[in-house]
């Protein structure tokens, strides 16, 4: 028989046990295993991330260091262990992310050229991708997700972003944002109907950008109707620039059902791709992140009941000023990524290339660049995973999430095009992978928030603490 058992348990990951209910469910899954002769992986036998704690039930928080006791304390986390390394991985977490390793290696860097080239996504790999348990990772089990923490979704996101950043947003998108939201927001009818598809075969796309609604995205302009009685509600008006919705079979739609309130009347719905008056329509023609499609949706009198708002009327404003906390940590994984995934494919070619008789990174003009990139994305690396962990700890990171997203995303575009730069000539061509990451990377300075809607961020946020 086949067994599809979560990652959680296979060893591939171990998400955080909040609570005896949680470790309950893993036990019975090692029963499961023990029943049906299955070993139960020695990393996950001998691992020191899942460990009794009396106080908060099972529990595998990890450290961060950034953050002082008292804001900690203030916040009521309840942890005891802070000031250990950010990057200091667990078994699980590094257990994770060679797996990832290996199925981009694989399932994706052979058909990289060919989808940036053609523009479009392949179908098998979209399949693969859920397969491998990555499109539902912090979903519950009991939806068919595979029950991972957010940091284990960055690494995620990261790994795949080494090979093909577009690969890598759509699994950003599609768990950061929409799965986040549904797992949080959803009824349980919304659940059981959209999330175990979401985890398991069913691409999703977040419809919030309009042609009038881009850096302020609640100017938005499409209504929601409400009929008399509020059972029924009609979608009227146009997204543009959706991410993933050439593929998508669930759409998480931003609408007004009330203009007369501004933002307070803006609300979520959940929409089927096969609803009538739903259509998608003019696809870009992108400079880069190719594989990723960009399209508007039409929303042409799109008829939806009650039972498809999440959270309640009025809620999208938070649903959606939450959810992008959260995405920004994730756009700024795949801009670390897309950077240590340019100096991968540079780095051999300057020890290999000889001028004057000497490999070309030996000169120590060429070394103090290198030097400064791999600074500067260490640097990132601590700022989007110290974001990361900090959100796994329950805490506010709204300034942790631009701060990560500002960095990594200037970080990432430097890097890229120094690779062009030290490549020479080769690097200007398209047999070498150079000049894609260098096309992929302008996109982390605008979608999910601009660069200078980050810095407002920031500024808004540091002034707090001087009034």
């Amino acid at each position: 028989m086949v067994l599809r058992l979560p990652l959680a348990v296979t060893g591939l990951a171990t998400r955080p046990f909040n609570n005896l209910t949680t470790a309950n469910a893993t036990n019975r899954w090692m029963s499961t295993l023990i029943h049906h002769n299955l070993s139960l992986p020695s990393a996950l036998k001998s691992s020191t991330a899942c460990r009794p704690n009396y106080e908060r039930g099972w529990s595998m928080w990890r450290p961060f260091c950034s953050t002082p006791i008292k804001e900690i304390e203030e916040q009521g986390i309840g942890m005891k262990s802070v000031g250990g390394p950010v990057l200091a991985w667990s078994e699980d977490e590094v257990m994770l992310r060679g797996t990832v390793q290996k199925f981009a290696h694989q399932n994706i860097k052979p058909l990289v050229s060919e989808m940036d080239e053609k523009a479009k996504l392949d179908k098998t790999l979209l399949a693969q991708l859920f397969e491998a348990g990555f499109m539902g990772i912090e979903v519950a089990g009991k939806y068919g997700g595979s029950e991972m923490t957010f940091t284990q979704t960055c690494i995620v996101i990261e790994e795949l972003a080494k090979i093909d950043p577009a690969i890598s947003v759509i699994v950003d998108i599609h768990n950061t944002l929409n799965n986040h939201i549904l797992s949080k927001y959803g009824s349980e009818f919304q659940k059981e109907r959209y999330l175990y598809r979401m985890a398991t075969q069913s691409l999703s796309s977040f419809c919030l950008s309009e042609p009038s609604a881009g850096s302020d995205a609640f100017a938005l302009k499409t209504v929601a109707v409400p009929s008399h009685d509020k059972k029924t509600y009609t979608l009227k008006g146009t997204k543009m620039w959706i991410s993933n919705a050439a593929e998508a079979d669930i759409f998480l739609v931003f609408a007004n059902v009330n203009p007369t309130l501004g933002y307070k009347g803006i609300t979520a719905f959940i929409v089927d791709r096969n609803s009538p008056g739903l259509s998608i329509g003019k696809k870009e023609n992108k400079l880069g992140i190719r594989a990723s499609s960009c399209c508007e949706v039409v929303l042409d009198n799109v008829q939806v009941d009650a039972h498809a708002i999440l959270g309640k009327e009025g809620m999208g404003y938070k649903i959606a000023i939450e959810s992008l906390n959260e995405g920004r940590i994730g756009i700024g994984a795949q801009m670390i990524g897309l950077a240590q995934g340019a100096l991968n494919a540079t780095m051999p070619y300057l020890f290999e290339r000889k001028q004057f008789g000497h490999p070309v990174a030996t000169f120590q003009g060429m070394q103090f660049q290198i030097a400064q990139a791999h600074t500067e994305l260490e640097a990132a690396k601590l700022l989007v995973y110290n974001a990361a962990r900090m959100k796994d700890a329950g805490m506010d990171v709204q300034l942790q999430a631009a701060y990560a997203k500002l960095y990594s995303s200037q970080i990432a575009e430097k890097i890229a095009s120094k690779c062009i730069e030290w490549s020479g000539g080769v690097g200007f061509t398209k047999e070498f992978p150079m000049e894609k990451f260098f096309r992929d990377v302008k996109i982390g300075q605008i979608y999910e928030g601009t660069s200078n809607m980050q810095l407002q961020t920031i500024g808004r946020l540091l002034s707090r603490e001087f009034k």
